[in-house]
């Protein structure tokens, strides 16, 4: 505030380890040294200064009663006279007046006319400092003045004041203190080095600081000048950047009101708005940015536009390709001018802008976006004011480089609820989603995962099965079971021969028949059974001959040989299971290294399973590819891949069978099916699933036809040493036989080849295969091929 003559003490209502006085005698101490210069103007200057305060004692003594400013006025003109050049006081910023407290009882006519245009109802406040560290900003003044100890306490004061068109300006305060005193009153305690450390690391322990400063301890004598600086620039710089940092500002009412309230004090007007859009570099298109309050002057009220549809060619180059700002300063004029507008000119027209100014978000990767600055005023913004910009984009570049990445961290999270591990081919779909999923959310709209549908693809399924899988682990199954019952009764009968229970011997004969079951007949349920009669009768049986220090070694010897996890003796078993889990692995992987340069010839949805082998599904289609590159070539491409990738996972697996624990074949089959079909993902199965009844043929087909028997035989359509390719259409018979003719040609397949029918399936008919053995190498190195039979000789020899 102003000189208030109607306060009686400026330290009333004021804690304070200061008791304040106005006092100017340090000043006229300076003026006392300069009446002694060489040059007489400057001395007779400083006499008269001095002689003005000569006969008012409180000038020099300090006196806290602002009545006596009033009192004084004049002769404190003539004081301040030097430190407030008239020459200079309508352009410079200045006061004079008490630290810690609003009481300004000098100031230049620049400041008196910013106060003014700020109007009537302004509150002048220094922002930055707290009411509750004023006491401890002045306890640290004292610190230095007296006490030696230099703290850096400082920080940038402001005052917020708005101009006479109602923008905020921000006044940066430079204080010069020395004209100031400080002095120990009596009640003023010693401060030690032990005082000063313990205060270091209590800054906001006010009652400490209370206690080594007590209120009105010191005496403060003299005046502060306060240079001020108008930057409002810098100040909107630094807004737009801690505006840009907090979190989940598009959620925030007021987030785009504050930043177009910094954007007009950077500008210096208020009919301004700002807008942005995102570029989509795949769509090549601008979008909306979803939050509260967020506009985009380029889109209009469209969700997205293409680039070409919302810019000129010119506008196109500068904005994404060099990366550089335009302006617009007159819309009218260009619009009046051109025969054909531009997409964004016509656009600034129809909301009723006049200028505009377009700015790239743009790093080293390219466009990210656009930043859209516009008002209802011609040439308001223009190309010297879209300067000031320079300094604010890098911020703005920062701030959408973290939005994109949490953007994209959101989209990844969002996919992984809703679906699962998505392949890349159709990764885009479910961003689409997602983004959409998003947009719907800050909308305030009931965001729901649509439906990913592809239509027109077409399906290509694949497997190499493990032969007699089944029978395998049977065999297994029937051995860990022999070994396991046999100990128990070799214990069983040890503990008979000691003690004669008519339990043991029944325990005995129950065995033998699960001994004789298990080599004659051994059933779906003989595992269970046999598994349930050691759980419930054959363990407490063991467990209590081992508690009582019979047979404890032999018991102590079968518990050992049982597997922990599974509570059975598992040795042929983990073999096998261990043989199937390393033939999917190393099936798998091959076939995941082929895949890569399959997607480099042409883009397509891949999945594989492992089941007792691996199998394979790929769906291709202009659908999925989101171009319009789609020709038949990829699918017949695709095709031949896919066979003769079998045949080398085929070569690959022979190779390895020596390494596996159990020796095991496997047989490999193709479908075909000639016409596209519609694939959705199934949220609850997270999983590719064809669309339609007459496309569940496909399916129903997959999963019965690895079992399908050659017509009038009991041989299975499939066979180790052999690919089959089941098919329905003669011209996928054609197709695939010059695969076949290739594939021999490069020593892939024999020349066996053999066309059968196979017997109906439930609601499929007419199938057909065509068989042909795979030509295998007995080693990496080897140049020769062989038959599966033949291969079987060599590696027995």
């Amino acid at each position: 505030m102003y000189l208030d003559v109607s306060m009686k003490d400026i330290n009333d209502n004021i804690e304070s380890p200061f008791r304040l006085k106005v006092s100017f005698n340090k000043i006229l101490n300076h003026y006392e040294d300069l009446s002694q210069s060489e040059d007489q103007f400057i001395a007779a200057k400083a006499r008269r200064v001095l002689k003005t305060a000569e006969g008012f004692p409180e000038l020099r003594e300090g006196f806290s009663n602002p009545a006596i400013l009033k009192e004084r006025e004049k002769e404190i003109r003539v004081i301040l006279q030097d430190s407030f050049s008239p020459i200079l006081t309508k352009n410079e910023i200045k006061t004079a007046s008490v630290p810690f407290h609003d009481l300004i009882f000098n100031s230049s006519e620049r400041f008196k006319n910013i106060i003014k245009e700020a109007g009537e109802d302004f509150q002048l406040n220094i922002k930055n400092m707290p009411e509750d560290d004023r006491y401890i900003v002045a306890c640290a003044i004292i610190l230095a003045f007296c006490h030696g100890h230099h703290i850096n306490f400082k920080r940038p004061f402001y005052y917020e004041i708005p101009n006479a068109n109602g923008i905020m300006q921000y006044y940066k305060i430079l204080y010069n203190a020395d004209f100031t005193e400080i002095i120990p009153t009596e009640n003023a305690p010693e401060i030690t080095q032990d005082d000063v450390d313990e205060l270091l690391d209590n800054f906001e322990n006010i009652e400490l600081w209370k206690e080594k400063f007590p209120p009105n301890s010191y005496t403060f004598k003299g005046f502060v000048i306060s240079n001020i600086f108008n930057v409002t620039d810098d100040q909107s710089i630094s807004n737009i950047k801690s505006s840009l940092i907090g979190e989940d500002k598009r959620k925030d009412k007021s987030f785009m009101k504050g930043f177009y309230e910094i954007f007009q004090s950077l500008f210096g007007f208020k009919n301004l708005e700002i807008g942005f859009s995102i570029y989509n570099k795949e769509a090549d298109t601008f979008e909306r940015v979803y939050g509260v309050g967020m506009n985009s002057f380029l889109l209009e009220d469209m969700e997205s536009k293409s680039c070409v549809d919302a810019l000129c060619s010119w506008s196109y180059q500068r904005l994404l390709q060099e990366k550089a700002y335009f302006s617009v300063s007159d819309v009218d004029r260009v619009y009046k001018q051109s025969d054909c507008n531009p997409p964004h000119i016509q656009a600034l027209h129809n909301q009723g802008y006049k200028s505009a100014i377009f700015a790239p978000i743009a790093n080293d990767e390219g466009l990210m976006g656009i930043l859209e600055i516009v008002s209802t005023e011609a040439k308001a913004l223009n190309s010297i004011n879209a300067n000031k910009l320079i300094d604010v984009m890098p911020f703005i570049v920062t701030a959408v480089e973290r939005s994109k990445n949490e953007e994209e961290n959101l989209i990844e999270a969002i996919i992984q609820s809703e679906c699962t591990s998505i392949h890349p081919s159709v990764h885009w779909k479910f961003v689409q989603e997602a983004r959409q999923f998003i947009k719907d959310d800050w909308n305030g709209k009931d965001p729901s995962f649509n439906k990913i549908a592809f239509d027109n693809v077409y399906p290509l399924y694949g497997q190499i099965d493990i032969k007699g899988s089944s029978l395998a682990r049977n065999t297994a199954t029937q051995k860990d079971l022999r070994i396991q019952l046999e100990s128990i009764k070799t214990i069983i009968r040890a503990a008979c021969d000691i003690e004669k229970l008519p339990i043991y011997e029944q325990f005995l004969y129950q065995i033998d028949n699960y001994l004789k079951g298990l080599k004659d007949h051994f059933q779906v349920d003989s595992e269970q059974q046999i598994s349930a009669f050691i759980a419930q009768d054959i363990d407490p049986i063991l467990e209590h001959l081992q508690d009582n220090g019979t047979l404890n070694d032999m018991v102590e010897a079968y518990f050992e040989s049982i597997d922990d996890k599974v509570n059975v003796l598992y040795k042929h078993r983990k073999d096998y299971d261990d043989t199937i889990a390393m033939i999917n692995k190393d099936m798998a992987a091959l076939l995941d290294k082929k895949q890569v340069d399959a997607q480099a010839m042409y883009p397509h949805y891949f999945e594989r399973f492992k089941t007792d082998g691996v199998e394979h599904n790929m769906y291709i289609g202009e659908a999925i590819t989101k171009e319009d590159s789609f020709n038949p070539i990829y699918l017949y491409n695709l095709r031949l891949w896919q066979l003769q990738v079998m045949c080398e996972m085929e070569n690959s697996f022979y190779l390895m069978q020596s390494s596996y624990p159990v020796k095991l074949d496997v047989a490999s089959m193709v479908l075909v099916f000639n016409q596209p079909l519609s694939i959705s993902f199934r949220m609850d199965e997270k999983q590719f699933d064809v669309d339609g009844t007459y496309n569940a043929r496909y399916e129903i087909v997959k999963k019965r036809v690895d079992k399908a028997y050659i017509k009038g035989t009991t041989e299975r359509v499939t066979q180790k040493g052999k690919i089959s390719i089941v098919y329905s259409q003669k011209q996928d018979e054609i197709e695939y036989l010059r695969y076949i003719n290739f594939l021999q040609a490069k020593n892939y397949l024999d020349d066996d080849v053999e066309i059968v029918e196979l017997q109906d399936l439930q609601a499929v008919t007419g199938l057909k295969a065509i068989r042909v053995s795979v030509l295998y190498h007995k080693d990496q190195d080897d140049k020769s091929f062989y038959t599966y039979d033949d291969l079987m000789k060599e590696i027995n020899v």
